[in-house]
């Protein structure tokens, strides 16, 4: 029986860090330092998604090292109604560019201040329009709801994990949004990233570098294969645990991947499946048999440190064809 392969074992793996603040912001690294720290630990790919300020960093990139064109937009609510910084929430939106060539990134306009659902979506709309794709990032440190996030429109990704924001206030982790988003017919994948300041230097506990990644299957390290991938979604978002393939043949949807303590399929509904080492052992392979009713099916991976991978979802009359 023909396997369909979703993520290929025999595949090109990049490790990637897509929400990353260098000196052009408020990241206290240059961005040549960002490099060197960053391919120590095993990175290929680097989006420099600076606050309000989308430039190029193409003197970066060579053979082994790729800078994705991106920035972060931030949309706050208005200060006279939360005058607590604490607790006024905002959008925090990054941006990454589809087709970067010849674009002026002076001209890139920035959003209005203007706290609205209205003025929040025409802003992805119109970036989406320019050849951007969008990310909805961190909801628990944006103060957000599901009233918040459920009405966003043209959504292309979703922070399920931000290391900084796990490093500052542990609320990094957001699989519950993940899946409200989904539930609610949102088409999107996940990412697991750093949001890297670099306030704390490195070794100590609150540095928020290397935390979070994203692996993306790429036919190769240039611009065009790797958001050709981030566009299919050959991806997947971790703390740690790799995924080495994930295949479907027949019915039966099939993981491998570093030692693992359990891996779950995570649906629609209520109903899921586990796979659970005993006391002592791991597991490096799962298998889950689909029935066709799941909705969407997506697997969350935890290891003995108590670390999570996350595939992207998969929505299964589509994935079953």
């Amino acid at each position: 029986m023909e396997k369909k392969m979703l993520l290929s074992p025999n595949g090109n793996f990049y490790k990637a860090n897509l929400h990353c603040h260098c000196t052009v912001s408020d990241g206290q690294w240059t961005s040549w330092q960002v490099k060197e720290e960053y391919q120590k630990q095993g990175y290929s790919i680097i989006a420099f998604t600076d606050h309000m300020d989308y430039r190029r960093h193409t003197t970066l990139d060579d053979d082994s090292f790729l800078t994705i064109g991106a920035f972060e937009a931030n949309i706050d609510a208005p200060a006279e109604q939360y005058p607590d910084w604490n607790t006024r929430p905002v959008y925090h939106l990054n941006f990454y560019d589809t087709r970067p060539e010849g674009r002026d990134c002076a001209k890139v306009p920035m959003p209005e201040q203007v706290y609205t659902m209205e003025n929040v979506n025409a802003y992805i709309k119109a970036r989406k329009d320019e050849g951007f794709l969008c990310c909805y990032n961190h909801p628990w440190w944006s103060v957000q709801t599901y009233e918040d996030y459920a009405p966003l429109e043209n959504l292309d990704f979703f922070e399920i994990y931000n290391y900084g924001c796990e490093v500052e206030g542990m609320n990094g982790y957001a699989p519950q949004a993940y899946d409200e988003l989904l539930r609610t017919g949102h088409r999107v994948h996940c990412f697991a990233t750093d949001d890297n300041h670099d306030r704390s230097p490195l070794g100590d506990p609150r540095n928020d570098s290397f935390g979070g990644f994203t692996m993306i299957q790429a036919e190769s390290l240039t611009y065009d294969a790797v958001i050709k991938a981030l566009v299919e979604g050959r991806t997947y978002a971790s703390m740690g645990p790799l995924i080495h393939g994930l295949w479907l043949e027949g019915n039966r949807l099939t993981i491998q991947c570093d030692p693992v303590e359990r891996i779950g399929l995570i649906t629609q509904g209520r109903d899921g499946q586990w796979a659970f080492a005993n006391p002592g052992e791991s597991l490096t392979e799962a298998s889950f048999e689909l029935t066709g009713d799941e909705g969407y099916v997506r697997l969350q991976l935890r290891d003995a440190r108590g670390l999570y991978a996350n595939t992207n979802a998969y929505f299964v009359k589509e994935l079953l064809g």
